[in-house]
């Protein structure tokens, strides 16, 4: 394993990123899996928990917070609201646990279920801001992350204590958030901008 956060570019306090965000804050079956997957971890050193509130699925990097004008965000929220008013809701199996060097995480299957919605996200930033934004990871493989590395050590301990696989949870997508993160990654200084549900219209306030 290595040091996830020393590895890592943070931005200062006071600089934000816009991140395109599935947030899991009012799903009890995403909590219960990864409140499983904590217990087993208990106890280990050099592990960063992720907290229960901002449990999430990263979709994209839109961009920092000082490039992006708020005229920009209402765009893409609004783009976004049309293209996803055509997808249904997105069903999709987490339980298969993936290891990397900096973290944890519970793979969302099958491969490709959520791309309609990533496609549309990327859409919206594009159209708004000029760019496509950045994905997290490439190839883009959905998951959820269950606690990040902040520590070099080996991986040996931390794979007997979870296993490669917990019971399987179907997890239905309904909407996607764009998030705006403040400072550090591990300050966990959140704060969500917008929810954009698929199959609806949105609605969307004027942020000035």
């Amino acid at each position: 394993m290595a040091d996830r956060w020393r590895a890592r570019q943070m931005l200062p306090p006071g600089q934000g990123q816009l991140y395109w965000h599935v947030l899991f804050n009012d799903n009890p079956a995403v909590h219960a899996i990864v409140r499983a997957a904590h217990q087993k971890l208990a106890g280990l050193p050099g592990l960063d928990l992720v907290p229960h509130q901002w449990l999430h699925l990263t979709t994209l990097i839109a961009g920092l917070t000082n490039e992006v004008t708020d005229e920009q965000v209402n765009t893409m929220i609004t783009e976004a609201g049309r293209l996803l008013a055509r997808t249904r809701p997105i069903t999709v199996t987490v339980g298969r646990v993936l290891y990397h060097p900096e973290a944890i995480v519970l793979e969302a299957r099958p491969a490709g279920a959520l791309d309609p919605m990533r496609e549309a996200v990327q859409t919206a930033t594009r159209i708004a801001t000029g760019h496509d934004g950045v994905l997290a990871h490439k190839p883009w493989t959905p998951h959820i992350t269950v606690a990040y590395s902040s520590a070099v050590q080996p991986a040996a301990p931390i794979i007997t204590a979870l296993g490669r696989r917990l019971p399987d949870c179907e997890v239905t997508v309904r909407s996607i958030d764009l998030v705006v993160q403040d400072g550090p990654e591990y300050l966990w200084d959140w704060r969500p901008v917008a929810k954009v549900p698929f199959g609806e219209t949105l609605q969307v306030p004027r942020r000035s």
